[in-house]
């Protein structure tokens, strides 16, 4: 059915007469989504959430995700693909009264012509509770089916009942090859991006404006157009625009650091920061940090690192350890950057004087070993679950010695295969809490009478 002629956020005739004053990033939107860069476990051929858009056959859904990785760009191929009347709210500026009025249009349309509506939030986690609640009948009903956009984590932001009705997807932030390839776009289309200015930039200026931005292709190509306006023309008869660093820094404001994220300086830093709190310096640790973070390099690397040394290098010396750095990968997602840095610090602080152990990790290599040198080996039969009569006739379970009927909870039993007894994994250390495991080991071992 035909859309209202009231132009929208996503009335592309409205976008064209406008598109000479759009910023870059807005011209380049994609309208189809073989247009669309990044987000393939989304809408990458075959998957649930395209075929639904080919379909237009849409649940409610909360797109949530970083600035910049393509939330209201998806929002508006939909809208272009869609035969559903859309209708686009930013919960900056708008309220209830608002969300009133296009519910009661959007059941009017329903009623009058059996055209859905489709009712877009953006920034849908700073409407309060009363202004989502306002919302809940109209998508239980069917009256609207909602798309709302979030860069906050939807559990937190998103009411219960309204998450329940909707389907969250996460979108990702483009990676550097995508970033690389919005870039080329934006360099060589004539219509919507810069191709009729000739602009190109410096090898070391490209790098720097893809791995500063993290991801955020808004960014990228906002930084991208100040600098090209602020290049002028070479003197010659072709006027090229040649974009060099000392531009790009200056757009940003921010001085380039030696740091190239696919290249000796990113592995050579990253492996300093971790060998520094193995080491328990936690001076260092904090130095290598503070290295990464201004230049750029993305937090969630770092704190899937930390969350790795928690685990392999800190170890039940201090259980905790882990608990701490997953805690702060979830602090670093839900504040962002540049307040990320606070729990980052905070987890470096902790980690680098920790007790150290990797028993756990020597313990699984040491496992793993033996599985790949004997295969997989039958589960003893006294250790197998039988559920039936005929299992049991065939000896599953029998023999088997249910520990908590013995003292102290432990009792003398193999639990595993015949081949394997007697190999030890596991040798905890005198480090930190270690040392009352090695004592309970100990301990239990007594009892059962090993």
């Amino acid at each position: 059915m035909p859309k209202s002629p009231q132009p929208t956020l996503f009335d592309h005739g409205w976008e064209e007469r406008g598109a000479q004053h759009a910023p870059l990033a807005a011209r380049l939107r994609p309208h189809r989504l073989d247009e669309l860069v990044g987000q393939e476990h989304l809408v990458g051929p075959g998957t649930v959430l395209r075929r639904s858009i080919e379909r237009d056959h849409l649940p409610s859904m909360v797109l949530w995700g970083p600035p910049g990785c393509g939330k209201t760009t998806l929002a508006r191929i939909i809208a272009t693909e869609s035969q559903a009347h859309f209708v686009a709210i930013s919960a900056v500026a708008a309220g209830v009264a608002d969300l009133r009025k296009a519910i009661q249009e959007a059941s009017d349309r329903l009623k009058q012509t059996g055209q859905r509506t489709i009712l877009f939030i953006d920034e849908i986690h700073r409407f309060n509770k009363s202004q989502q609640d306002a919302v809940l009948p109209y998508v239980e009903d069917g009256t609207i089916i909602l798309i709302g956009a979030t860069t906050e984590n939807p559990s937190f932001e998103v009411i219960g009942p309204l998450l329940s009705r909707s389907r969250v997807y996460a979108l990702h932030p483009l990676a550097e090859e995508q970033m690389a390839a919005l870039l080329d776009r934006a360099l060589t289309d004539q219509e919507r991006g810069l191709g009729s200015l000739q602009v190109s930039l410096e090898p070391e200026a490209r790098d720097y404006l893809v791995n500063m931005a993290g991801g955020d292709a808004r960014s990228m190509l906002t930084t991208l157009e100040l600098a090209a306006s602020a290049t002028p023309p070479a003197a010659d008869a072709d006027g090229a625009r040649t974009i060099t660093l000392a531009t790009l820094e200056d757009a940003l404001q921010r001085r380039a650091y030696q740091y190239d994220k696919s290249g000796d300086a990113h592995y050579d830093t990253i492996s300093a920061f971790i060998k520094s709190i193995r080491g328990s310096d936690p001076d260092a640790g904090l130095y290598w940090l503070a290295r990464m973070v201004e230049a750029g390099e993305h937090p969630m690397f770092i704190v899937r690192r930390l969350v790795i040394l928690a685990a392999e290098d800190v170890g039940l010396a201090d259980p905790q350890a882990l608990v701490v750095a997953t805690a702060c990968q979830q602090a670093v997602h839900f504040v962002g950057m540049p307040e990320g840095m606070l729990p980052l610090a905070e987890c470096v602080v902790y980690l680098a004087p920790a007790p150290k152990s990797n028993s756990s990790y020597l313990a699984y290599q040491k496992a793993a070993e033996d599985v790949r040198r004997h295969g997989q080996l039958p589960v003893p039969l006294h250790l197998r679950n039988a559920p039936t009569g005929l299992m049991r006739d065939m000896g599953y379970g029998k023999g088997y010695k249910y520990a908590h009927d013995y003292e102290q909870h432990a009792v003398e039993q193999e639990y595993r295969p015949p081949q394997l007894q007697g190999n030890a994994y596991y040798q905890p250390t005198a480090q930190g809490y270690e040392a009352r495991i090695q004592e309970w080991l100990a301990h239990l071992r007594r009892i059962a009478g090993v």
